[in-house]
């Protein structure tokens, strides 16, 4: 397959072409398995480490996983999305760790052995990193629909950021941020309809943010956009274009 081509020419040349040779290959692959599995979490590199060296007393070294990392975002493999750090907000204590994206969703199927079909039925591929609740196609679905958005900020000079209180309490999916301090709130909820619940992290931004608010977006998985009531905007992803 061409994904697959693609994967071992990474690992087994663009990698060491960065100046990172591969001693243990299958050790590079699976800590890509593992990214993978995390994806749209904001797990720890030290746990993507433990799941893709699962059961194995010798593994990596911090530095060497450092390395994969820079590596692989220089070569556009890995897509993070920052976490939002804003000032001059009444917001404070929220989470600083990236959440994890690669550059497509078809290479996290590929790298988890997932097709359409075993997505649908609501198989986990080869998952090994928690996710809580979240299943795969839904942190797929994210995925995504954050890869779409971002090419869209970027045509409006907006940056794209995901936020998250240390506790949980509240979060929100993406954050776009325009350049004269404007910001818009992403939902991304796998299913066609919205509720006031699906809306609350949108609604507490609206009451911490003020004048800089923007009304928010859900994106969903339905045939039609319309507005709520509230001034939320509700759009299926297969709607969103230029």
């Amino acid at each position: 397959m061409l994904l697959d081509s693609y994967l071992d020419d990474l690992v087994q040349r663009e990698f060491p072409e960065q100046g990172y040779p591969v001693r243990k290959p299958a050790v590079l692959r699976a800590w890509l398995a593992a990214y993978a599995a995390a994806t749209a979490s904001t797990a720890s590199y030290s746990t993507i480490m433990d799941a893709s060296t699962s059961g194995e007393s010798d593994k990596p070294a911090k530095t060497t996983t450092m390395a994969y990392r820079d590596a692989l975002s220089r070569l556009w493999m890995l897509d993070a999305l920052e976490p939002w750090l804003p000032t001059g907000t009444r917001l404070h204590s929220l989470g600083q760790a990236p959440k994890h994206f690669l550059a497509d969703p078809g290479l996290a199927c590929r790298l988890l052995n997932v097709n359409e079909h075993q997505l649908l039925q609501g198989d986990q591929g080869s998952r090994e990193v928690t996710l809580g609740d979240a299943t795969l196609l839904g942190a797929l679905f994210e995925h995504l629909s954050a890869l779409c958005v971002r090419v869209y900020a970027q045509a409006c000079d907006a940056n794209v950021f995901h936020m998250r209180t240390h506790r949980g309490e509240h979060e929100a999916d993406m954050i776009l941020q325009t350049e004269d301090g404007k910001v818009l709130p992403v939902e991304v909820k796998l299913a066609q309809s919205v509720t006031d619940k699906d809306v609350r992290h949108i609604f507490w931004l609206k009451q911490n943010l003020g004048e800089s608010y923007l009304p928010g977006l859900v994106i969903t998985t339905g045939e039609y956009a319309y507005r709520r009531t509230d001034g939320i905007a509700v759009v299926p992803l297969a709607l969103l274009g230029p």
